[in-house]
């Protein structure tokens, strides 16, 4: 991406309402000939207090910084450096990084314990494999509590045609970096997943990482939002099964998606 125009990006989509500022700034800077490392530190300097890790302040680099060997959250744990690579996912993940710093930090705080104690393996584990999951994939949902209902019971029509209306009571913000770049060219099996939260308290309070390794996501189909994709306005866009699945019996779960381009 570095010296060249990204794919173009349409700032003015639902779910990119929390980046749009900062994502159209960036991107313009990118166009312009910046690194994508350059432009997101420009932003992160820009009239906003520091962000600050146990290792300093937040600083975003180039991905060569990375040391051979290390392990990419362990290296932003103890440098505070987060490597950044000239690409769509990378500059996803400095937005998220700027809008979410205290989520950002506590999964990366998360992941490099997990490391130290676990070392890097073949396999990541129960812990990161969750952890990593919701940082690539990840949403947060503030909603009445007959929606969540809804959702849980995968109770498609409940909650997307006859409760619509209460979707107004409704904030759901998208945090995944991998879902956000897949959002860049919509489709409707897109699919996130939610955690249910509390608006204006800590989205991981009373959580742990080994609360986390449970998988308490909700699968979504975000373009099934009243609001963000004029398609399910019309009749029968909610009569897919391949999208809108009913919930699966215990035993037979299977992961609506997977976190994808995982560094460590």
């Amino acid at each position: 991406m570095s010296g060249s125009v990204p794919p173009a990006i349409d700032w003015s989509r639902p779910w990119l309402a929390p980046y749009h500022t900062c994502g159209e700034r960036t991107s313009a800077a990118v166009a312009a000939g910046a690194s994508v490392a350059e432009a997101l530190q420009a932003e992160l300097e820009r009239d906003s207090p520091a962000i600050r890790l146990n290792a300093g302040r937040l600083r975003f680099v180039p991905a060569a910084a990375l040391p051979p060997g290390m392990a990419y959250e362990s290296h932003i744990a103890a440098s505070a450096c987060v490597p950044t690579r000239d690409n769509l996912h990378d500059l996803f993940n400095g937005l998220v990084w700027l809008h979410h710093p205290a989520l950002k930090r506590q999964l990366n705080e998360w992941h490099a314990a997990e490391i130290e104690r676990r070392g890097i393996a073949a396999e990541r584990g129960a812990i990161r494999d969750a952890l990593t999951l919701f940082d690539e994939n990840g949403a947060l949902l503030s909603a009445p509590s007959t929606l969540v209902d809804a959702l849980r019971a995968r109770d498609w029509p409940s909650l997307f045609v006859e409760r619509r209306a209460e979707w107004q009571h409704a904030s759901l913000t998208l945090f995944g970096h991998a879902l956000l770049e897949k959002l860049v060219s919509p489709r409707k099996p897109i699919t996130a997943h939610v955690l249910i939260v509390d608006e204006g308290r800590d989205p991981f309070a009373g959580l742990g990482p080994q609360r986390l390794a449970d998988k308490p996501f909700l699968p979504l189909p975000v373009l099934g939002v009243p609001g963000w994709w004029p398609a399910n306005t019309v009749p029968g866009f909610y009569d897919d099964p391949e999208v809108f699945r009913p919930i699966r019996s215990a035993g037979s779960h299977r992961s609506t998606g997977s976190a994808r381009r995982c560094r460590s």
